[in-house]
């Protein structure tokens, strides 16, 4: 049975016309707003990724609404109905399992079409995973890159965490926890000794937060495959200064899609180099002269 909370004072106002992307708690149910509150008891329809998880939030506040499933699967075939419901002036809510809708959730081609065909969006700020996990890591945020989460194999994890070693800001994953402890270990590999924590069960009963070295991280047995969800938030690397190596291997990637211009300017932005010094290498690699 759900936990039952005091009922909420609801706003009288009527609810505009519009499309809600409306965060919902990432654990602790009191973590709503009241306007979320308000959203969700007026809204004609609540699109939720699984509607028995936000069935339990809102029989918590004793809040009846119309649910309906929209997630990676049901979303081809019910964004024209949801469209014309909106062209009609109907009053929709977006909720994702857990936190703010859209962050690493389905949604975004839903709120780029309604947005323009005209339909009002509106954001109904509040819980995140990611913002909750920086909010206590300890670690910079004046400056810091959402990932999401890594692919599901070493290789292919391991190519993923070199495209970002370069970016001077902290990284900040999601990651499954039955490959918590590998996707650790590939971090350890690419980004070498940097700090970093894992945040689990944000907001819940076993709340935990591990802080340290990468190395250490991946070799915390308590961090091999635990329970829960899971954040990981690694610091910026030290700025090196790329070396000529570097630059030829970046070249030789970019010319492998693309023209030396292009590769150049690509390389320039990753780098920090001189784009027209890059230029003629890009050329001398191509062979042209």
């Amino acid at each position: 049975m759900a936990e039952k909370l005091p009922p909420p004072v609801l706003s009288a106002a009527p609810l505009a016309p519009g499309l809600y992307v409306v965060a919902t708690p990432i654990g602790n149910l009191r973590d709503i707003t009241l306007r979320a509150l308000d959203v969700l008891a007026g809204a004609d329809l609540v699109l939720a990724e699984d509607t028995r998880v936000s069935a339990k939030l809102l029989a918590a506040y004793g809040i009846s609404a119309k649910l309906e499933r929209y997630d990676e699967h049901a979303a081809e075939r019910a964004r024209p109905r949801i469209l014309a419901a909106l062209a009609e002036g109907r009053r929709i809510a977006l909720v994702s399992d857990a936190g703010t809708p859209l962050i690493s959730d389905p949604g975004f081609r839903l709120v780029r079409e309604a947005a323009a065909q005209g339909a009002a969006v509106i954001p109904i700020p509040g819980a995140s995973a990611s913002l909750a996990a920086l909010s206590v890591a300890g670690l910079p945020t004046d400056r810091f890159l959402f990932a999401g989460f890594p692919p599901p194999k070493s290789a292919g994890r391991r190519r993923f965490f070199q495209e970002l070693a370069p970016i001077h800001a902290s990284l900040v994953f999601y990651e499954g926890v039955s490959r918590l402890g590998a996707s650790l270990a590939d971090m350890a590999v690419v980004f070498g000794p940097r700090e970093a924590v894992v945040a689990r069960e944000l907001t819940k009963l076993y709340e935990t937060l591990s802080r340290g070295r990468l190395d250490a991280l991946a070799a915390d047995p308590t961090l091999a495959a635990p329970k829960g969800e899971v954040v990981i938030i690694v610091a910026p690397g030290e700025a090196v200064a790329a070396s000529a190596q570097d630059a030829d291997a970046a070249l030789a990637e970019a010319l492998s899609r693309v023209g030396p211009a292009e590769a150049a300017s690509e390389v320039a932005a990753a780098l920090g180099l001189n784009r027209r010094d890059l230029y003629r290498r890009a050329l001398a690699l191509k062979g042209v002269r």
